[in-house]
């Protein structure tokens, strides 16, 4: 398959922007290459790995409650693997040196991301859009009045899950003033 023009173009701008990064690569979220700047390393194996790292990372986020993945960072003693949400459909992946600025690392990623996410083949078309959880839920509500009837617990069938907890700010303890303050004195 021929590399998307636009993606390509893409992530070669962003390698000449962060001089420390080590390759680039573009992917669908099912594990399908759509471009990538990775000399030395087998762009088809590392979509499949990229592909099982942002399922798992999508589920992760969504059983903590953090919301939509939106990006995952890994730091090996060499370097980095960045990886974002570029779109519904793809995944931008970054490899960089361990020396590199990761804030800036962080910074350029997000936007090629965008960017990528914006191209055609980024996005999902209208009539595959899935709706979220929520949403499926209250559809089918809105079609069949007992179906939002929440149903009982058969017997012996475990007990029932419990809703997710409402996240909570821990209150911190009040600054004080350092007693033990240096100060100068006249000899």
């Amino acid at each position: 398959m021929a590399a998307d023009p636009q993606v390509l173009d893409e992530l070669r701008r962003l390698r000449a922007r962060v001089p420390q990064l080590t390759g680039a690569l573009a992917t669908g979220v099912d594990g399908r290459v759509l471009a990538q700047d990775t000399p030395g390393v087998d762009p088809d194996g590392m979509a499949a790995l990229i592909e099982s790292a942002h399922g798992a990372a999508v589920k992760l986020a969504d059983a903590t409650g953090q919301g939509e993945l939106r990006e995952l960072v890994v730091r090996g003693v060499y370097g980095y693997v960045a990886t974002y949400a570029a779109g519904d459909m793809a995944v931008l992946t970054l490899l960089a040196q361990d020396r590199v600025s990761l804030g800036r690392l962080l910074l350029e990623g997000r936007r090629a991301a965008a960017r990528i996410g914006e191209f055609g083949g980024a996005r999902r078309t209208p009539a595959h859009h899935a709706r979220p959880a929520g949403e499926a839920k209250h559809a089918k509500a809105a079609k069949d009045p007992k179906a939002a009837e929440p149903k009982a617990a058969e017997p012996g069938a475990g007990p029932a899950a419990k809703p997710a907890a409402a996240r909570t700010r821990t209150p911190r303890a009040p600054r004080t003033t350092t007693a033990n303050a240096r100060t100068t004195t006249e000899s």
